[in-house]
């Protein structure tokens, strides 16, 4: 019988064993971990490390969330103690187009409300953080200190927590002569900062101080790197970002234990949560479900080639959400519009359309075995799914190299609707997986680059605009040579271009401009129209959320 009400936080940490000094209570329904759990768990064998993905989405989404969430619930029921982890969501979604990233139905994080607005006010620590940087760097400017920095040279930029396209490039400095330096500049998401990829790859405070120090903020008028901790502003960052380490912990619908931490996004950042949430619940339970955002092109291969090398993560099994819609979608067939129904004839049987698209999914199988890892499909299930379809799909599944493929209906049935599919991840896990990465550190930056395009994107090559080229250089130049690469790029295609459906072959990937995030430790590409400040839609999510008289927050989706 599935619960309907949440626990008492402080029973979700009796289930896990948690000492008093372990835990932290915000509230009825959420907690803090303590700095240190980690090492004082170390003596603890370490679960199973289950990691979900999908293929290339709708722009309605293929509840990847929602099967993360309702699979960690089935392995609760068949008796394995099992941990969630998830990352928190942003504002930008929830007032904008997509909705919010709590899940839903009868598979959703609680407290539901407070995990897709404030939460525990971690991304308002790492905006406040990243914006008093900032400060710190225009009045040093302002003020000739040494090391002396070049206004133009700054990269670093100011951070939001909603969509406002209109703040993507602003001018600082106007005003009288003393208000800053006069230059150009720009906000992105909070989601997309380098201090949330900091604080999502951080494995403790000491490793949080050194990645903050070692960010590069600008540089001197003769060429030089000028660091955080050159500014003396490693401290006060760290005043601010302390309680943000710390995971929360939360819970399912069903009471499974919850850790929600951190919020990178995908499609412009490295789209995972926290590798301190991970190694402590690793600890704490049998396995740990986490979910990597949109396809395997963007979360899952920053998962294995940033994520997993930077913290000795090492994924048992590998889980692809997939849907009957999104592959008649990339049959190129039908034409889906955000925000409005699909269309009749998209949800009428059609298995030559769901034949026609499933590349898309063959194409996300072969890029998952690229790094060794067993893969999992589930069928996330529709209403409107009819039961020839879905049975084709399983089918073209396991042609495909899927080790199982098995129907995930948790939104309508809790974790009960995902026991299949989770005897199917239990049994893939306890195989050996052989874990690889796509790459050595030893290849040069844009070596790196081509080989993610050509091995997941299925790309011919990569093509550098001379910006790019530059900029890779002067990293290699410094001794950035050596990190790994993050791919921004369009969350509706495998190449750069979202018009492009299915599995698409013969282009050539754009690369426009190459950021450098030392703190974070990888080297930061943007490709095609991909920007890390979007707009709003012509009808925000905003517009349908409120408050009712007794004071609950209504309209979240």
């Amino acid at each position: 019988m599935t619960n309907t009400t949440p626990a008492p936080i402080a029973d979700i940490a009796a289930r896990l064993a948690l000492e008093p000094r372990d835990w932290e209570p915000l509230g009825w329904h959420k907690a803090k971990l303590a700095h240190g759990l980690l090492d004082r768990l170390a003596a603890r064998p370490v679960g199973k490390y289950v990691g979900v993905t999908a293929i290339t989405p709708t722009p309605l989404g293929e509840g990847k969330t929602v099967t993360t969430i309702g699979l960690a619930m089935a392995l609760e029921r068949l008796g394995h103690r099992t941990i969630a982890a998830l990352r928190e969501p942003s504002l930008a979604p929830v007032f904008g187009m997509k909705g919010g990233g709590a899940g839903g139905g009868r598979s959703r994080l609680e407290p539901f409300t407070d995990i897709n607005l404030h939460f525990t006010g971690d991304l308002h620590a790492i905006t406040s953080a990243t914006n008093l940087l900032a400060a710190l760097i225009d009045n040093h400017v302002k003020r000739g200190k040494a090391p002396v920095l070049e206004p133009t040279s700054i990269t670093w930029r100011r951070v939001l927590d909603v969509n406002d396209k209109a703040l993507s490039r602003v001018v600082t400095g106007l005003g009288p002569r003393l208000s800053g330096p006069l230059r150009e500049t720009g906000f992105e998401l909070t989601a997309a900062s380098e201090l949330m990829a900091i604080v999502a790859l951080a494995t403790g405070l000491e490793d949080l101080r050194a990645r903050v120090g070692r960010m590069i903020i600008g540089y001197t008028p003769g060429g030089e790197p000028v660091s955080c901790e050159e500014l003396r502003a490693t401290g006060p960052l760290l005043a601010l970002l302390v309680e943000a380490l710390r995971p929360n912990l939360a819970q399912t619908s069903e009471r499974t234990p919850a850790l929600v931490h951190g919020g990178p996004f995908a499609n412009i950042a490295h789209g995972n949560s926290s590798v301190l949430a991970d190694l402590i619940g690793l600890r704490l339970a049998e396995y740990v479900v986490t979910e990597s955002g949109f396809g395997a092109d963007c979360g899952a291969e920053k998962l294995f080639d940033i994520k997993c090398r930077s913290s000795g993560l090492r994924p048992a099994v590998e889980v692809v959400v997939c849907t009957v819609r999104a592959l008649k979608l990339h049959s190129g067939r039908f034409k889906v519009v955000p925000g409005k129904p699909l269309p009749a004839e998209m949800l009428a049987e059609d298995l030559d359309a769901l034949r026609a698209g499933a590349c898309n999914l063959e194409g996300h199988l072969a890029a998952l075995a690229r790094f060794g890892v067993p893969a999992v499909v589930a069928i996330n299930r529709f209403p409107t799914d009819h039961d020839a379809e879905v049975d084709a799909l399983r089918q073209l599944a396991l042609e495909a190299g899927a080790v199982g493929a098995e129907v995930s209906d948790v939104f309508a049935r809790g974790g009960e609707g995902a026991e299949a599919l989770a005897r199917v991840v239990v049994s893939a896990a306890a195989t050996p997986s052989a874990f690889r990465f796509l790459y050595p550190l030893e290849l040069p930056l844009a070596e790196k680059l081509e080989t993610v395009a050509r091995e997941i994107y299925g790309a011919e090559g990569v093509d550098l605009d001379p910006a790019a080229e530059r900029q890779l250089a002067r990293f290699e130049a410094l001794g950035y040579g050596a990190l790994p690469v993050s791919i921004a790029k369009t969350q509706y295609s495998f190449s750069a271009d979202p018009a492009r459906l299915g599995r698409p072959r013969g282009f050539r990937f754009p690369i426009r401009e190459a950021r450098l995030s030392a703190g974070a430790g990888f080297v930061y590409a943007l490709s095609g129209e991909i920007t890390t400040m979007p707009g709003l839609p012509a009808e925000p999510g905003a517009h349908r959320i409120d408050v009712d008289s007794d004071g609950r927050v209504v309209g979240l989706t």
